[in-house]
């Protein structure tokens, strides 16, 4: 029996999810802005418990890739790509803006979230994790604009782990590598006082 397991960090809440190719879904959802590194593994060995697996029975892993917390995304990502590496099994990483729309209804859909300093992370799809064209960063009234007519429109940062779980049972890997998604360039900037001045020749 081969089982998917599906992991969300993304936004302040951890989400597993583990789908068995006989379509059984058992989830696990917890609100948790901060502490999902110490918590990933023991709520996995939980949900493993109660869905009568172990990791020998995981052949498909897929994570959430962004936008979204900087360190939530990183642990993520960490725990996938490790255990991907341990049990030689393929890892899909799955843009959070098309893992938002999987839940939509209808084929005109616009994911428009915040993303903070009066801009949002926006994205146009013509039915569920069907994208038109590239994620962007705009200021929060031109992505308003931008949202077709008659659009559904999500803002929700949280992904529906189940939905993500069986659009990645029969994605194609290579098609969704396991990197982060980072629409908006790092804050970070190099610290001038420690760099080591240039000796002149």
């Amino acid at each position: 029996m081969g089982t998917l397991l599906a992991i969300d960090t993304a936004a302040p809440r951890l989400q597993l999810a583990l789908l068995s190719d006989t379509g059984r879904l058992e989830t696990l959802v917890e609100d948790m802005p901060t502490g999902q590194a110490e918590r990933l593994f023991p709520a996995l060995a939980e949900l493993m418990v109660r869905a009568g697996v172990t990791y020998g029975d995981l052949t498909r892993i897929a994570v959430t890739t962004g936008p979204g917390s900087f360190t939530g995304l990183r642990i993520g990502l960490s725990a996938a790509r490790g255990l991907g590496l341990a049990l030689a099994i393929p890892v899909l990483g799955i843009p959070s803006l098309l893992a938002l729309s999987l839940v939509a209804q209808c084929d005109a859909i616009a994911v428009l979230l915040d993303a903070r300093r009066n801009e949002a992370y926006f994205q146009t799809f013509s039915g569920p994790g069907i994208p038109i064209g590239q994620p962007a960063l705009l200021p929060i009234d031109e992505a308003r604009a931008r949202v077709p007519r008659g659009a559904e429109t999500h803002t929700s940062p949280y992904v529906d782990i189940g939905a993500l779980a069986r659009f990645a049972a029969t994605a194609q890997p290579e098609r969704y590598p396991p990197e982060a998604t980072y629409i908006r360039d790092a804050d970070a900037k190099p610290q001038e006082k420690f760099r080591v001045a240039r000796v002149s020749a």
